[in-house]
């Protein structure tokens, strides 16, 4: 049977040859095992335009088991001291997450807020900087998914870097695609994962980190299994992971490196989401569909919909009939209206957004649905 498409954030359609790579076990401690562990490494620091220390530059790349949000959390709960104190830059659900992992974990934090179809404004993170005390680290997410909005991280990192904290940005839904320059943004400290833009399975996350922001993490992790700075150790002493490693999916995720390169790199495959959100917005629009996000806010990693105001609208039932015809789309997660989200990444490409377009025609015929209707009765939630 074919896979369902995936239109998400995460996990994505992965090729084929991607998952052939996890046909295959491998010893955690076995050499060529732990060379392509050494490779993963590498090239995760070059999607970055930066190097490890080991050879002249100033990152390193540490792997961390589980999913993004384990390897998040360790960044959190390793980088900040006891006396630390986490400024959060908050315009969705993802960035509210990151609070709630620094308080669980006892870290002073504050909040700045911004509206969710807002990008975060560097100016209004300098004002904040400069009329806040002990402030030590700064968190952002640069593609907020709960709206596919885009955050200026060069600019936030200049102002960041004006007044002295360590820099944390979660790059979970756009490193791999949208180009990043861990230098030029001054980025302490950027986390991603596997199964999102380069295309992998889940299984782990990864932190690209600033060398001297992660030797001042040692001794300081408030877990075990998270501890960050171990993990790097651990992975620079013997190549291998402390604690059992997702083997298959790195396997998984070394093929998908290769893949990514084959493609044409980041240029490349940053084309092919475009093209594909492109065909996206143009199918939505003509059916009549409303998107949350002003087209220049825009990413092209996921886009969010509001639901038609047509009463007989279910959005349960709507997810339902594309599931069942082989296309899974994603529940909204925004606080002010009801909505649903469509992702443009993974191994997709146009032909597969008109396949999806023409099988929402469908289930909203079969719905009795026209997006484009407005009704006078029903009023739209604010923004």
């Amino acid at each position: 049977m074919r896979d369902k498409l995936l239109f998400t954030p995460g996990p994505l359609t992965t090729s084929a040859t991607v998952k052939s790579a996890m046909l295959h076990d491998a010893g955690s401690r076995d050499a060529a095992f732990l060379d392509k562990v050494r490779e993963i490494r590498k090239r995760l620091l070059a999607l970055g335009q930066a190097v490890s220390s080991s050879d002249g530059g100033e990152y390193e790349c540490v792997l961390m088991q589980g999913s993004g949000t384990f390897a998040i959390e360790s960044v959190i709960s390793s980088a900040i001291p006891r006396d630390g104190k986490l400024l959060v830059l908050v315009n969705g659900a993802y960035g509210r997450r990151i609070g709630q992992m620094a308080r669980v974990h006892g870290i002073a934090t504050e909040m700045m807020e911004t509206p969710e179809n807002s990008s975060i404004s560097p100016e209004a993170v300098a004002e904040r900087l400069s009329g806040s005390s002990g402030i030590t680290h700064v968190a952002v997410v640069h593609c907020e998914t709960t709206t596919g909005i885009l955050n200026p991280i060069e600019e936030i990192g200049e102002r960041v870097q004006r007044s002295g904290p360590a820099y944390i940005v979660d790059a979970m839904s756009s490193f791999g695609a949208i180009p990043v320059d861990l230098p030029a943004a001054r980025i302490d400290f950027l986390i991603s994962s596997a199964n999102k833009c380069i295309e992998g399975v889940p299984g782990f996350g990864f932190v690209l980190a600033r060398h001297n922001r992660l030797l001042e993490a040692k001794g300081q992790a408030r877990t075990l299994s998270l501890d960050l700075y171990a993990q790097w150790a651990g992975l620079e002493s013997d190549g291998q992971f402390r604690f059992t490693p997702p083997t298959h999916a790195l396997l998984a995720f070394h093929q998908a490196l290769v893949e990514l390169e084959a493609e044409g790199g980041l240029r490349a495959r940053l084309a092919r989401y475009r093209a594909n959100h492109g065909a996206l917005m143009r199918g939505m629009s003509e059916m009549g569909f409303d998107a949350y996000l002003a087209p220049e806010d825009q990413s092209c990693i996921i886009t969010t919909f509001r639901y038609p105001e047509d009463p007989g609208f279910r959005f349960e039932r709507f997810y339902q009939r594309l599931s069942e015809l082989g296309f899974i789309i994603y529940p909204g997660k925004l606080t002010s209206e009801p909505c649903f989200r469509i992702g443009a990444i993974g191994h997709l490409f146009p032909p597969d957004i008109d396949a999806l377009l023409g099988c929402i025609r469908r289930v909203l015929e079969e719905m009795n649905v026209d997006p484009a209707m407005r009704s006078p009765v029903l009023q739209r939630f604010p923004n």
